[in-house]
């Protein structure tokens, strides 16, 4: 991997840039949530599970990529909570399959719902249509840069 020094100056600003861009809006996203509320790392590994299905807590960690510690600690408080439960896999008794409960899909869905209002919001009462298109049409570039990191 190339040293920053021997980056382009524009292209070291372009990620600088657009890491405290991105780090802003997580922040505020974060700064939404009450106290003892459900974490992002709880809320990614959640979306995971409803949009994947079951699956064993190495591949989460894997998927996720966080150390196999941290997703034990991670779905630990989600099982305290009653968010997630586990179950043998069926295809090799050693393992545990983790899954969402339906108390964690409605929580997954009313927070979606919650964030996803703000966001709209703020699309509808500060940005132009013009501007909206350009928002989007970024997407796909975003969850790129995102897979890649």
């Amino acid at each position: 991997m190339a040293e920053l020094t021997e980056l382009p100056p524009d292209l070291v600003r372009s990620g600088v840039d657009l890491r405290v861009a991105v780090g802003r809006i997580v922040r505020r996203l974060r700064q939404a949530h009450e106290v003892g509320d459900v974490t992002l790392s709880e809320v990614s590994v959640l979306a995971r599970l409803d949009r994947d299905g079951p699956n064993t807590p190495a591949v989460l960690a894997e998927l996720e990529r966080i150390r196999p510690q941290a997703m034990g600690v991670t779905l630990s408080e989600l099982e305290g909570r009653g968010l997630v439960h586990r179950e043998p896999d069926t295809a090799d008794g050693r393992k545990v399959l983790m899954s969402v409960t339906p108390t964690g899909r409605k929580m997954l869905s009313e927070r979606r719902s919650a964030t996803t209002e703000r966001i709209t919001r703020a699309l509808a009462e500060e940005f132009t249509a013009v501007e909206r298109r350009k928002l989007l049409a970024v997407l796909p570039l975003l969850d790129r840069l995102a897979e890649r990191l």
